[in-house]
């Protein structure tokens, strides 16, 4: 089975798992979890034909046993990430921005925390980038633990699991099988849905809060003016 790599061929899902089988698929998403240096990793894309290659045989592992481990490895990427967070604390949010590190993806994380509290953990999980800052940034903000650990383990099982059994599911469709670029390339595209669905309410939130906030054309003016301008 060839897939399409929708970017470098060591970031095509396919490839890694034919080159380092299920150990590097854990390992990448231990890192994509909580590992500033994994946020451009294939997630979602992994998982799925993780489950698919299962289901073909190619991947010769009990599919109960994989997503047993994929979900250990990515509730152990977050906790990795939350214990890194609160070591660095708000000196995360001065590091510079090099090639690796966008001081922009710790901000969107940041906001993404801020409006989902707890949950955020689990919604992070679907959405690419933001996963990976999430937890660091609910160590920075020194999240209660039990919290963390709760939510991390609900994120950790319906992404892991639910995506690699999706996977598995589809794997003996006859479309999927003749259509798989087109899938994955399908995932890459739903999976940052969120992020789309998210900057468009915020927009529009914006706009109608714009007005309320603003007091009309005449609130620049001093208070004593406006007076004034309405007895006239």
């Amino acid at each position: 089975m060839t897939t399409l790599a929708l970017g470098p061929q060591w970031l095509d899902p396919d490839y890694l798992i034919s080159e380092f089988g299920l150990y590097g698929v854990l390992a990448i998403v231990f890192a994509e979890s909580g590992l500033l240096i994994g946020f451009f990793l294939p997630g979602d894309s992994l998982l799925f034909t993780t489950g698919l290659l299962v289901t073909a045989g190619t991947l010769d592992k009990p599919l109960w046993l994989v997503c047993l481990l994929i979900v250990l490895a990515a509730v152990l990427g977050d906790q990795a990430g939350y214990l890194f967070g609160r070591k660095v604390g708000p000196a995360l949010f001065k590091r510079p921005d090099s090639k690796i590190f966008k001081q922009e993806n710790v901000e969107k994380a940041h906001d993404f925390f801020e409006k989902y509290g707890p949950k955020s953990l689990v919604l992070a999980r679907f959405v690419p980038v933001i996963r990976t800052f999430t937890p660091i940034i609910a160590g920075v903000v020194r999240m209660n633990y039990r919290s963390f650990l709760i939510f991390n383990i609900i994120g950790g099982c319906l992404w892991g699991a639910g995506v690699t059994l999706l996977g598995a599911a589809l794997g003996n469709v006859a479309f999927v099988k003749t259509n798989i670029e087109a899938i994955l390339i399908a995932i890459v595209l739903i999976s940052v849905v969120p992020i789309a669905i998210e900057f468009l309410r915020a927009r529009s939130q914006a706009k109608k809060a714009a007005p309320a906030l603003g007091g009309g054309p005449e609130d620049g003016r001093p208070p004593a003016q406006r007076g004034r301008h309405a007895k006239r």
